[in-house]
C-alpha cells in the first residue's frame, strides 16, 4: 500500500507483510503491536504499519521507547504516525530520519518536551 501524502509514510505494510519480511508468524506481529515494538493503524479497514519501522528482519529498536513516550503525552497512534513523519523544526527534519539514523536521544529529547 502506498500513501501520497508526502509526509507520511510511502510505504505501508499488512500484518501479513510484516510477518513475512520478519520471517515470524502474524501470531508474533500482533505481540510486537501489544508490547510497542511495532504501531500499526487502520486505513481501508486494514491494520498496516510503516514499513520504516522496520530495520531488516527485526523491528527498529527506537521506535518502542519513542511510542511509550508519546502514548504517555496523551498521542493516539494515527497522531504518533503523524508526529514522526512531520517536519520537527527542533531537529530540521521529521523525527523518524533520526530514528532511522541511529539518533533515538534527539528525538526522545524532543518528544519528552511534549509531556
Amino acid at each position: 500500500m502506498s500513501n501520497s501524502d508526502a509526509s507520511g509514510p510511502t510505504e505501508w505494510l499488512t500484518l501479513p507483510d510484516v510477518a513475512e519480511r520478519l520471517g515470524e508468524t502474524v501470531g508474533r506481529v500482533r505481540r510486537f503491536l501489544d508490547e510497542k515494538t511495532l504501531l500499526a493503524v487502520r486505513r481501508d479497514g486494514v491494520r498496516v504499519v510503516p514499513a520504516d519501522f522496520l530495520a531488516g528482519n527485526r523491528p527498529l529498536p527506537s521506535i518502542r521507547g519513542t511510542v511509550i513516550l508519546l502514548q504517555d503525552a496523551g498521542y493516539d497512534d494515527d497522531e504518533i504516525i503523524d508526529w514522526l513523519y512531520s517536519d520537527e523544526p527542533e531537529l530540521g527534519h521529521p523525527p523518524i530520519q533520526s530514528l532511522l539514523a541511529g539518533r533515538k536521544a534527539e528525538v526522545r529529547r524532543v518528544a519528552a518536551a511534549l509531556l
